[in-house]
């Protein structure tokens, strides 16, 4: 992997020259908020951001999307409004979330409609500080050496720049003379330095060891029936979830026409129609059983199949659930420890 520099000051001059080859998105604010949004000018930039309220899956598997139209005399799928996107200022984090996504919609039944977005969509991502709800740390995400086109470290007055795919090569060789090849023994000892100081900034760390078992042994526990006692079933932890990708389809009939069009949107297993079947069945009718499957998905199940968690640690959840549902508490739970969290002062209440 190639690593270039480019400074600050030619960063702008940059961007111009990224808006020949697509949309550019990057995380602006809203209200006090961050979030992907399309990008005009280099100067409305600001990638010293903390998370977006949405993940970048939002541009790879959309919220809400048109599959095809259909008549009686066949069905037309909808490709034309893919755009080329560049996707700038994305953290580890979030690449690692993507790369979970390339496994469940590109393998085994390798889904037409993530494919061609993920194919138009080229990444550039960005070196980040974290917060006190990043735990990226703890689930080994806060670095990446793949699913990126360009990576930016931030180094105060210029980027070291990993090239990670031939495209990201073609971006560079669009306006080549504004970069430099020569890394110097500065620079390494620069980026040393600031490596170790980012990664002691980490303030949260989640104990992940053995979780998978512990979550085994404790699948029965009444732990889950607390927790659920205050669940609002809103469905949030789902959407801003980097890897959560359940969706569902609907079919539209237009009035006075012999025509429709299927579309797909996102769900979420927290409600409680998600596992509602014909006759009424409902498999996971109480909350509790429904926040057991998103947790067994995250830190089990997923290692069975992929041998990793499917929880990047990017705290959205931490940041999203207005009951203190998320993670970092259940995490803690499960392992026996103090908890600080409505819920748990909820069924500690209820107890008493």
């Amino acid at each position: 992997m190639k690593v270039i520099k480019l400074t600050k000051k030619n960063f702008p001059e940059f961007v111009e020259t990224l808006k020949k080859e697509g949309e550019i998105w990057a995380p602006i604010k809203k209200n006090d908020k961050y979030v992907f949004n399309k990008v005009d000018n280099a100067l409305e930039l600001n990638l010293s951001t903390p998370r977006t309220i949405l993940p970048p899956k939002k541009f790879f598997h959309p919220p809400n999307f048109s599959m095809f139209r259909f008549t009686s005399h066949g069905y037309f799928e909808e490709f034309s409004d893919i755009k080329t996107r560049i996707i700038l200022g994305i953290h580890p984090c979030d690449i690692h979330g993507i790369l979970i996504l390339d496994k469940l919609f590109t393998h085994e039944y390798p889904d037409p409609y993530y494919l061609i977005r993920r194919d138009k969509t080229i990444i550039i991502g960005h070196s980040c500080i974290p917060d006190d709800k990043c735990f990226c740390q703890s689930t080994r995400t806060h670095v990446v050496e793949e699913g990126f086109d360009l990576f930016l470290t931030d180094l105060d007055d210029y980027y070291l720049v990993w090239i990670g795919s031939s495209k990201g090569d073609d971006l560079i060789r669009l306006k080549p003379e504004i970069f430099e090849e020569k890394i110097q023994q500065k620079d390494i000892e620069k980026f040393i330095k600031w490596k170790n100081w980012r990664d002691s900034q980490f303030k949260l760390q989640i104990d992940f060891t053995a979780l998978p078992d512990i979550m085994e042994l404790k699948y029965y526990d009444h732990l889950w029936e607390d927790i659920a006692s205050s669940c609002l079933a809103c469905g949030s932890c789902t959407m801003v979830c980097p890897t959560c990708n359940c969706y569902n389809v609907s079919d539209y009939f237009y009035i006075g026409k012999e025509e429709g069009q299927r579309s797909r949107f996102w769900d979420s297993c927290m409600f409680k129609e998600y596992s509602e079947v014909a006759g009424g069945h409902n498999f996971r009718e109480k909350k509790a059983d429904r926040l057991k499957l998103w947790y067994t998905h995250k830190l089990q199940a997923y290692i069975s199949a992929y041998g990793k968690y499917s929880c990047v640690g990017c705290g959205r959840c931490i940041d999203t659930c207005p009951v203190d549902i998320n993670v970092k508490t259940v995490a803690q739970a499960l392992r026996g420890e103090p908890v600080e969290a409505f819920w748990k002062r909820r069924a500690l209440k209820e107890e008493k």
